[in-house]
């Protein structure tokens, strides 16, 4: 099983941990000094007070809670975020506030979810032709042309 390294840049900082045996992503919870509120159509970036180092060949993924976007409507803005094997930064989470009313974090509140998974690095091969890249059912049909 690959190993995710995690230093806790802050004591109150809380390290991810898989809430039951068949859950895909770990909570990541906000380590603030004061609560942080986000307005209606506003974004934050909000730290965990974590750094980590993913396991070789492995990207970050943060995602939004899906209770938090249900209820409130606050979810991550580039969501998923990607976290490069190579980051070694503070993981921040960038929220944005699609509810109605002004959304207010606490220390430790959970705010997204962290999807550990590999990636695929290609070779890139230039060709001088378009038929090179092979014929598909789909052709040239853009955004939408498959269907709703």
């Amino acid at each position: 099983m690959p190993t995710l390294r995690v230093y806790k840049m802050r004591a109150d900082a809380v390290v991810p941990r898989y809430k039951t045996s068949g859950a895909a992503g770990m909570d990541l919870t906000a380590c603030l000094d004061t609560s942080l509120t986000i307005a209606p159509g506003e974004t934050a970036r909000v730290p965990t007070g974590l750094q980590i180092a993913l396991p070789p060949g492995h990207e970050g993924q943060v995602r939004p809670r899906s209770g938090l976007a249900a209820r409130r409507g606050v979810t991550v803005l580039n969501a998923p975020g990607t976290i490069d094997e190579d980051y070694r930064g503070e993981l921040q989470v960038l929220l944005v506030n699609h509810g109605s009313e002004a959304f207010t974090i606490e220390r430790g509140d959970r705010i997204a979810q962290l999807i550990v998974a590999p990636v695929t690095q290609v070779e890139i091969d230039v060709v001088d032709d378009e038929a090179a890249l092979g014929g598909t059912k789909r052709g040239e049909g853009g955004f939408g042309s498959t269907g709703v």
